[in-house]
């Protein structure tokens, strides 16, 4: 069983897929299954999975991605898109099984917190599917297996092609597969005593 830290080391964004690698069903099954672990606020469990499984849906959205061959050599190609209104979906159901005065506290807040306010909504889908997209990613490495996350591509026209509802928002794509060559190597990761904050920002 490999580590989480040990995963976390080796993902790298892969480009070159084996596109004769399969993925089994049941491997896919024990993926989500840890996916949907993801942790989102409220528990409203906002994203939601585009698993691009169809050849002629996938060369499509590969010409949407400007060519980029991962979008169908990949075994796997997720859109990870998000729910705005989750929030207000039968949200009894994201804490069915929590003890009546938890629901009664919890309930009246996702309301309060989310109507009217647009932006919060929009945040709170990309904070969700950016969670889960590196949930995804480094499951996938402790399978054996490898990964690309991808914004590069027209999200209008990916919108279109899977029919996005309209009260959804795309993220980003996550290809998973067996990589044909191995990525590049790390080419400059920023100094800790650049990126690490101690209690505020120093004002000039």
């Amino acid at each position: 069983m490999m580590k989480v830290s040990e995963a976390i080391r080796q993902r790298r964004a892969v480009k070159a897929f084996d596109p004769t690698h399969r993925i089994r069903e049941d491997e896919i099954e024990a993926l989500m299954q840890l996916v949907k672990l993801s942790p989102t606020a409220f528990n409203i469990q906002n994203w939601r999975f585009v698993l691009a499984e169809d050849p002629a849906l996938r060369q499509q959205l590969r010409d949407a991605a400007w060519g980029q061959a991962q979008v169908t050599d990949a075994s796997l190609l997720f859109v990870l898109t998000a729910d705005l209104k989750a929030w207000e979906k039968a949200p009894k159901r994201y804490w069915r099984d929590a003890a009546a005065p938890v629901q009664e506290a919890i309930l009246p807040m996702l309301d309060g917190y989310y109507r009217g306010r647009d932006a919060v909504q929009r945040d709170e889908a990309m904070r969700s599917c950016g969670i889960a997209a590196q949930t995804l990613m480094l499951a996938a490495q402790e399978m054996g297996y490898d990964s690309c996350p991808m914004d590069g591509f027209d999200f209008d026209a990916v919108a279109r092609l899977i029919q996005l509802p309209s009260d959804h928002v795309i993220a980003m794509f996550v290809a998973v597969g067996k990589a044909a060559q191995p990525a590049h190597p790390r080419s400059g990761p920023l100094a800790l005593d650049e990126i690490v904050v101690r209690n505020r920002f120093v004002v000039a």
